[in-house]
């Protein structure tokens, strides 16, 4: 499956940067203002992440088998 450009773009971001992000900004909020599961939803944030980042490089490795092949 090839993702289009923009989708790849998007979830690469959300992946690498967003979701990252947003583990860490819950983690030490439940910290500081007593927020509950502070150690189960940045996990499964993080969970989340690692899926995104093996499908979309599932694709990339897809992409790189295709050009070597000559399709498109």
């Amino acid at each position: 499956m090839r993702l289009p450009d923009k989708v790849y773009d998007v979830l690469k971001w959300v992946c690498l940067i967003c979701l990252p992000a947003l583990a860490v900004f819950y983690f030490t909020l439940s910290k500081i203002w007593g927020l509950p599961f502070g150690a189960e939803i940045p996990a499964t944030i993080n969970a989340i992440a690692v899926l995104i980042g093996a499908l979309i490089g599932i694709s990339q490795i897809n992409i790189k088998g295709d050009d070597a092949n000559g399709k498109e």
